[in-house]
């Protein structure tokens, strides 16, 4: 059976219009799927119950995540949710809020996954050190979000922001990944900006250059780590031996084929690649670039690397801001639930799952399925 989620729009039209059926019909799907976040065919009441057996014999479903457990932050901001597909593989989405300025409601931030599990290895990473398990398909990612907006839903909110931050590599599964982006930017789908959407990549020069061609407007995220490629393949084993040149190049490759400014990531490790001289390393490799800067003081993971301290993280900063470098320290949420950069990691064996708020095993879209309400909110 597949999802309906994985239908682009004019596939769904493809599809009423080969079973016979007048074209308003698929609008009265795509409006049950993404506006209702019906559950199932049998919450369809617009679709004769005839069309809706026809959809199932054509081997179509809706397959709607099932929330397994959820945490929240201490100050609310950040809520994790583990979430089972289909074929009962776990994986976890992370919600960031943020406050918005001028009375405008606040930004709700998905931060999704687009494996179980990840194949780079990235010494640093809860996720990397799991291993991969298997790519996500994009009826999955959208499932992910969706679950988020059922969350805002009933709080008046709505998702405004998509990040391909959460476990995986999201241009090692390249096919999928472009199709949810499409799918969630669809105007007849979930219909979300482009420019609000922004993938995350360890680096693959390839699937980059790729997607500069794909004639989107995503944002474009590369997680760097190092200025020079002794110290980025300590970090990253799946680093080739001229990394930082080939990365450098396809970001330049990207800007001028988007007109997207890209963001490095660089998580900083105490005692590694955070010194003022490799602070000074990095400047004088983005200096011209017109790339920002993200650095991430690296969150408590089993890797055994340590957080720098504050002063140490502004003084690496400073480096970059008196080189004229765009540079910003990312504000950090939910890292006391596991839920911040490089944490997610679904292997409840080693007990991060365990201090989750159990909820109800439903599906948890569709409005004439309520959710049993979580028990009071507590994290660790």
């Amino acid at each position: 059976m597949t999802s309906l989620l994985r239908l682009l729009p004019h596939e769904i039209d493809a599809l009423v219009a080969r079973m016979g059926q007048p074209a308003y019909r698929a609008r009265q799907l795509l409006h049950g799927l993404y506006r209702e976040q019906y559950a199932s065919l049998g919450e369809f009441t617009t679709l004769p119950a005839t069309f809706c057996s026809q959809i199932q014999d054509e081997g179509y479903e809706l397959a709607p995540a099932v929330e397994v457990r959820r945490v929240m932050s201490d100050d609310g901001a950040t809520t994790k949710l583990l979430l089972r597909m289909a074929d009962g593989i776990l994986i976890e989405t992370v919600l960031m809020q943020y406050a918005a300025a001028g009375g405008r409601s606040r930004r709700s931030t998905v931060c999704v996954s687009t494996q179980a599990g990840c194949a780079m290895g990235c010494v640093f990473c809860a996720t990397g050190q799991m291993g991969f398990e298997r790519n996500l398909r994009a009826e999955e990612v959208l499932a992910q979000v969706l679950a988020v907006q059922h969350l805002l839903a009933q709080r008046g909110e709505h998702v405004t922001n998509i990040v391909f931050m959460g476990m995986g590599e999201p241009l090692a599964n390249y096919a999928e990944t472009i199709r949810a982006v499409r799918l969630l930017t669809d105007v007849r789908a979930f219909g979300l900006g482009q420019r609000h959407i922004t993938i995350s990549t360890v680096g693959l020069v390839h699937a980059i250059d790729r997607l500069a061609a794909e004639q989107l407007q995503v944002g474009l995220a590369i997680s760097l780590h190092a200025p020079n490629d002794e110290l980025r393949q300590r970090l990253v084993p799946t680093a080739g031996p001229t990394s930082v040149a080939d990365l450098m190049a396809a970001a330049k490759r990207y800007f001028h084929a988007t007109g997207r400014r890209v963001t490095f990531e660089y998580a900083l490790l105490d005692g590694v690649n955070d010194t003022p001289e490799v602070a000074a390393e990095l400047a004088r490799l983005l200096r011209g670039s017109g790339s920002h800067v993200n650095l991430i003081p690296v969150n408590p993971t089993a890797g055994g690397f340590g957080r720098p301290s504050r002063t140490r993280t502004l003084t690496f900063e400073r480096v970059l801001l008196d080189a004229g470098i765009n540079c910003t320290v990312r504000v950090e949420k939910g890292t006391e639930i596991s839920a911040a950069c490089g944490q997610l990691r679904t292997d409840a064996a080693n007990g991060l799952a365990a201090d989750l708020i159990p909820l109800a095993s439903v599906p948890v879209r569709g409005r004439r399925q309520s959710p049993a309400a979580p028990a009071q909110s507590q994290s660790r």
